[in-house]
């Protein structure tokens, strides 16, 4: 009976050790979005502030993400533009200074793809979001030594279910976001 219960400790330990965290490397990763602008074009832009964790297993398996992204540091290269999104009329930075996700559920869809569903909360509401995720592969850095994932999310977001803007005709309801993201285990 010892010996069972020391191996389950064991197989235990081995499980949770198994599981690391990782970090986005931010100077290799984007959190950019896309918006339709008076029904003919789209404007891009992105966020330069994020602090995105995920806890995995070496093979980047059923991670859980912790997202942290500030609303302030959006930039669509027109500063304008920018400080009216970061008003009141949008994101109002000032009382709503980050977005957040937290991972609820993780489903592998194939080999290297996966759909990754969790809470958003945006502008003071929280509702749930899935995206499409593509691990592009793991490698070890020659530098680091540590392991490094790299990492496609693509999804799109109701700005009106938010309250992130008004309804109107010269701006779509629905944000593509697609976010690369290079991921260093620490």
């Amino acid at each position: 009976m010892k010996k069972a219960i020391f191996m389950v400790s064991i197989l235990a330990c081995a499980t949770l050790t198994a599981q690391s965290v990782w970090k986005a490397d931010n100077a290799h990763s984007k959190v950019g979005f896309a918006i339709t602008h008076l029904m003919i074009s789209e404007v891009e832009g992105h966020f330069g502030e994020f602090d995105i964790q995920a806890t995995a297993d070496e093979s980047f398996g059923d991670p859980d993400f912790t997202v942290d992204i500030k609303t302030a540091s959006i930039d669509t290269d027109n500063q304008k533009r920018d400080d009216h999104l970061r008003s009141a009329d949008f994101f109002d930075a000032e009382a709503h200074p980050s977005l957040t996700f937290n991972t609820t559920s993780f489903e592998k869809t194939g080999e290297k793809t996966f759909k990754l569903t969790g809470d958003l909360t945006l502008h003071g509401v929280t509702k749930p979001v899935t995206l499409e995720g593509k691990l592009n592969g793991i490698i070890t850095d020659e530098r680091s030594k540590k392991l490094k994932a790299g990492l496609k999310l693509t999804g799109t977001v109701d700005r009106l279910a938010f309250g992130v803007g008004g309804d109107t005709p010269t701006l779509g309801d629905e944000v593509d976001m697609t976010i690369n993201l290079e991921m260093a285990q620490q």
